[in-house]
């Protein structure tokens, strides 16, 4: 399977050795990489340019990866990459959900430099630098939480945790040297949240499990 985008910015003579990289080498996704090539000169949309590397460096810190183009709209797929991504995504983001759903199930992943340029005189682009740019963003912290939500949950209770203890410290160091606690409202304002994140915390821990359960199912069930 091979996806380009219509706005004849990539070329066609990659599609062979993208094909050849899944049917002879077994390649699960085959990425057209702009970004290492003439993207940043040809592009003219700077914002663009911007996105692009936002996007490249949240996901490859958030899945640990190095992956160059992030959202290329030229793509190579194995059977076995088409029949097991749920695709949710309804814009430009599912470029980010192909590539984050085969970094997080362990698919072969090959990219090839593409020599890309910009759309031909009397193109237009549909694409809206924010309003796109932001669902992107929002794609990624959605999947984020859904392909590794120990990880998540456990940051976020983290972050919850540094001002309840900035709040809780003054009221223990008060109470240790006068044995009083004057300021209740912020004890109790500390406490709940402490309570927040260790809810989150086990939250993670629950999804967490229930993730790799799914995992290891639908992994057995396409093997049947």
């Amino acid at each position: 399977y091979v996806i380009v985008d219509g706005d004849d910015t990539y070329p066609s003579d990659n599609v062979s050795q993208m094909c050849d990289l899944v049917l002879n080498e077994g390649v699960d996704l085959v990425i057209g990489d702009r970004l290492s090539t003439t993207y940043f000169h040809e592009n003219k949309r700077p914002f663009h340019n911007f996105g692009n590397r936002i996007t490249r460096k949240l996901i490859n810190l958030i899945f640990n990866s190095d992956i160059n183009d992030i959202m290329t709209g030229y793509r190579a797929f194995s059977q076995r990459f088409v029949k097991t991504i749920p695709i949710t995504s309804k814009g430009f983001e599912i470029e980010t959900e192909m590539t984050i759903h085969a970094l997080d199930k362990n698919y072969i992943i090959k990219e090839i430099p593409i020599i890309y340029k910009d759309r031909p005189d009397g193109s237009f682009s549909k694409l809206n630098t924010m309003s796109d740019g932001t669902r992107v963003i929002k794609t990624i912290f959605t999947l984020f939480r859904d392909y590794k939500p120990f990880t998540f949950f456990s940051y976020t209770a983290i972050i919850l945790l540094l001002p309840a203890v900035i709040l809780l410290l003054p009221v223990l160091s008060e109470y240790w040297k006068t044995g009083l606690v004057p300021r209740f409202p912020t004890l109790i304002v500390a406490c709940l949240i402490i309570m927040l994140a260790m809810l989150l915390f086990v939250c993670g821990i629950i999804l967490d499990v229930i993730k790799n359960n799914n995992r290891q199912t639908s992994e057995l069930m396409f093997s049947l």
